[in-house]
């Protein structure tokens, strides 16, 4: 299909989280109130209400940050099940408009309505109008030949709206207006283009979009390596990736952060202990097993560390998991330093299932069967209904 028949809708739901919480709460509506951890525990904001953002607010933010900046700020605490309810009914209305829908987080998605009798921006209109409605959302649309010109409009087309209120924008960037629309924009706005390339770049004279797009592959390749072709064609407004409606996972991870710096490391461990099992469940429940297993470790300066080891053979037990990760620890950290997060990760996934092997031994075997025992149990009565008794020693240095 040509690149310019393509209708892609990019869909981004405005402030999910706090928009969900207004539907719980509607004393909420219109005050300024933030989505996230406590202040004293050194919660982040996951989401705020437009109000709010009106102070300087914004995702991410320390909690302690955020009152600073608006000291009457509402806080409320996550309700995780409410909006994962909410985002699979949306995702399933956008299904009964298309089968071409990528989700790409709880309250985003990809659609793709290329060769429908309607243009993309008749759709997107009746689209945010059903979910105005039905789920009493705000949602706001970007429209454009592709995903990157679409999420690039549709973020532009959000924040030129600072009315306190929720956008509900649809942004429309017609077929061969793609590089027009994208040259004065900052860099920063490219994929692709973190705040290290973009300084590298601004060292070079180069500030805007249209900068990079006026650069020839061959200076790009210079400056950037093969990273540079890439860019290049995305300063274009080429994108040529097609509405993806499976993704297979690349990693799995855990991580926790404490409420206070941790320097014991038998603290540390027990909580590697817990993020193993749980990463170790994740994976039985998918049928794969992993070949690296990686730590994560945030210093109090917020400087973060990562270190990765290969195992022999694939894995999904916990023990496993965790000694792999625990030897990491005992390498790479410095005995006594502050640890404010620390996380478990995996990679290199077998897809292969889990099957008993014929010449694993009894105490394999019978691992095997306890963790899918245990799993099953936590499945229906929740995770904590069976906790290591050092779990219940650890959770309470935790956020």
């Amino acid at each position: 299909m040509n690149e310019t028949t393509r209708s892609i809708l990019h869909i981004d739901l405005d402030a999910f989280f706090c928009a969900v919480e207004e539907q719980h709460n509607p004393d909420l509506r219109g005050k300024a109130f933030a989505v996230g951890g406590r202040p004293d525990q050194r919660g982040v904001v996951a989401s705020c209400s437009y109000p709010a953002r009106l102070y300087g607010l914004r995702s991410a933010m320390p909690m302690a940050q955020a009152l600073r900046l608006c000291p009457d700020l509402i806080i409320v605490s996550h309700s995780r099940g409410r909006y994962s309810e909410v985002s699979k009914k949306v995702m399933t209305s956008l299904r009964q408009v298309t089968p071409l829908v990528e989700p790409i987080s709880i309250d985003e998605a990809f659609l793709d309505v290329s060769g429908y009798p309607d243009d993309g921006e008749t759709i997107a209109r009746r689209l945010q109008s059903q979910i105005n409605q039905q789920f009493k959302l705000p949602v706001s649309i970007g429209v454009a030949t592709n995903k990157l010109v679409a999420k690039i409009a549709n973020n532009i087309g959000k924040g030129r709206v600072k009315t306190g209120r929720p956008p509900n924008a649809i942004t429309v960037i017609p077929a061969g207006e793609e590089a027009a629309f994208l040259a004065p924009l900052p860099t920063r706005e490219l994929w692709g283009v973190g705040p290290k390339t973009a300084e590298s770049l601004a060292k070079r004279g180069i500030h805007t979009i249209g900068d990079i797009a006026a650069c020839s592959v061959e200076q790009l390749n210079q400056r950037l390596g093969k990273h540079g072709a890439d860019l290049w064609r995305r300063a274009q407004g080429i994108d040529t990736r097609p509405v993806e409606t499976e993704h297979e996972a690349k990693s799995l991870s855990h991580e926790t952060t404490f409420a206070q710096d941790v320097q014991d490391e038998q603290v540390l461990k027990r909580t590697l202990r817990r993020l193993s099992d749980g990463v170790g469940r994740r994976l039985r429940k998918r049928d794969l097993q992993v070949t690296t297993i990686k730590i994560k470790l945030r210093w109090s300066d917020f400087t973060t560390l990562t270190r990765q080891t290969t195992l022999d053979a694939a894995t999904d037990q916990d023990d496993v998991i965790y000694q792999a990760a625990a030897n990491l620890l005992e390498a790479h950290w410095p005995s006594g330093r502050p640890v404010r997060l620390i996380g478990v990760g995996v990679s290199g996934f077998d897809h292969s299932g889990q099957q008993l092997g014929l010449w694993d031994s009894d105490d394999v075997q019978s691992k095997r069967r306890l963790l899918s025992t245990l799993d099953e149990v936590k499945d229906r009565f929740g995770d904590s209904a069976i906790q290591r008794a050092s779990d219940l020693t650890t959770r309470r240095y935790e956020e």
